[in-house]
Order: C-alpha cells, then sequence, then structure tokens
C-alpha cells in the first residue's frame, strides 16, 4: 500500500523502483498493489502522475486504487460543483491545474462558469474516468485499506464515504479494536503511524520528500520509502 502521493512524479518513480525491486526479489506469485487516495494537488505533477498510474503494468501484479479526498473534490467540480473551486485552488489545486497546462490566477479571475468550463477542458476525460473507476476501501487478511480511516463502532458496510475519506480525531484517537487493522494515509505523521489497531503511511511526501510504502506477506509487514533528507518540515494536514 503507498502513501498520499500528492503529485510528487520523482517520488513515485523512486519509490514504484524499489518495490518492483522487493518484488523481484521475493518472487511471490500474486502481488496487490494499492495506493491510499490523494495522487493529486500540492506537489508539481498531478496530472503525470495520473497517465503514469493510469497505464501502470507489471506482470503479476494487480492494482487497487483507493479515492481520496482530494480526487473526491476534483471529481465533485467535475460534475458541476463549481462553488468548490476556489477552496480546491487554496488546497493544492493550484498546483493540480499548473500541471494540466492552465494558469490558477487566470482560473480565478473568471466567472464560476467560466472557470468551469477551463477546467473540465483542461483535464483529460481518460483521466476523470480513471479518477471515477477508484474504491474506497480494500480489504486483504487482517487489514482494511482505506484513504482517511473509519467511524470507530460503525460496522463496514455502514461506513459513511464522507468518513473513509475525511475523517481524522474521532478515528485518530481511537484505542479499540476495529476488528481488522486499519491502513491509512490522508494524516500527515512524521514518521510512520503505527498502533494496534491502524497504521498511519501518509509522511507528507510533497512537501518532506518522504513516499512511504507499506508491504504485508505472510503475516509480516516491513516499510519501504523514498527517504532523502532529515528534518524536513511536516506541513499541515487538509
Amino acid at each position: 500500500m503507498i502513501g498520499d502521493v500528492h503529485g510528487r512524479l520523482d517520488l513515485l518513480e523512486q519509490l514504484l523502483g524499489r518495490i518492483e525491486a522487493d518484488m523481484s526479489a521475493r518472487k511471490n506469485a500474486d502481488i496487490v498493489l494499492a495506493f491510499v487516495g490523494d495522487l493529486i494537488d500540492r506537489g508539481p505533477s498531478s496530472a503525470q502522475v495520473v497517465e503514469r498510474l493510469r497505464n501502470y503494468g507489471h506482470e503479476g501484479v494487480r492494482t487497487v486504487f483507493l479515492l481520496g479526498n482530494h480526487e473526491e473534490v476534483l471529481l465533485r467540480i467535475l460534475a458541476g460543483e463549481d462553488d468548490l473551486i476556489n477552496g480546491w485552488l487554496r488546497f493544492g489545486g493550484a498546483e493540480c491545474l499548473r500541471s494540466y497546462g492552465e494558469e490558477p490566477g487566470e482560473i480565478r479571475s473568471l466567472s464560476a462558469d467560466h472557470a468551469l468550463a477551463r477546467i473540465r477542458a483542461a483535464i483529460p476525460e481518460e483521466h476523470k474516468t480513471f479518477l471515477e473507476s477508484f474504491g474506497d476501501t480494500f480489504k486483504f487478511g487482517d487489514y482494511l485499506f482505506v484513504h482517511a480511516g473509519v467511524r470507530p463502532g460503525v460496522d463496514l458496510d455502514s461506513q459513511l464515504q464522507k468518513d473513509l475519506r475525511w475523517i481524522r480525531d474521532p478515528f485518530l484517537l481511537h484505542e479499540g479494536d476495529h476488528g481488522f487493522v486499519v491502513v491509512h494515509g490522508h494524516t500527515i505523521c512524521k514518521e510512520v503511524e503505527e498502533r494496534p489497531n491502524r497504521i498511519g503511511i501518509d509522511t507528507g511526501a510533497y512537501a518532506t520528500g518522504v513516499l512511504t510504502a507499506l508491504a504485508i506477506d505472510q503475516g509480516k509487514r516491513w516499510f519501504i520509502d523514498t527517504r532523502q533528507s532529515a528534518g524536513a518540515p511536516i506541513p499541515a494536514a487538509h
């Protein structure tokens, strides 16, 4: 499971190389490569990340993509919710738009309907279709993969999408058993957070240069990352 990429194609390529080397060394027959969501926004290369993963293929590897809150907002804008545009631009959408060849300052100067038309024209239909195909959860053995977390005390089948994509404190502060170990991104942590009931793998890649993946095989788990520099500031979460 790969954490929040947030438009960092450079880190994604590094991490994929390390993961593929790890997979080759283990020679497992069936491998699932999952992404926790938030492929886009904040970093400089959202369009390129989407294109890279839309076409990703590796022999013997099945890919799973989960929808993050940043993909949700973009898809809602493309569906016509133009009142979300300004907020999106403030929280990483500006960088996303630049990667698609649009200047955020120009978009801000337009009326809502004209801004929406420009955004729709900038983002290829195949990218939109790819993002729309993402799921909300993926179960693997004793683990549940999800973007943000789960609402404690609520059965998985009854979880709300807004919680799966957006939840923070009610999930993060809960110390009880969920019935599975929840692997999630969404909330940035300086290091991987390993708790008895959850594992947080969003290490703030877009700002820290550290993109992290969790590997699980036959009851064992380990982490692979793009560790580049120590002491990089951890950004505030949104």
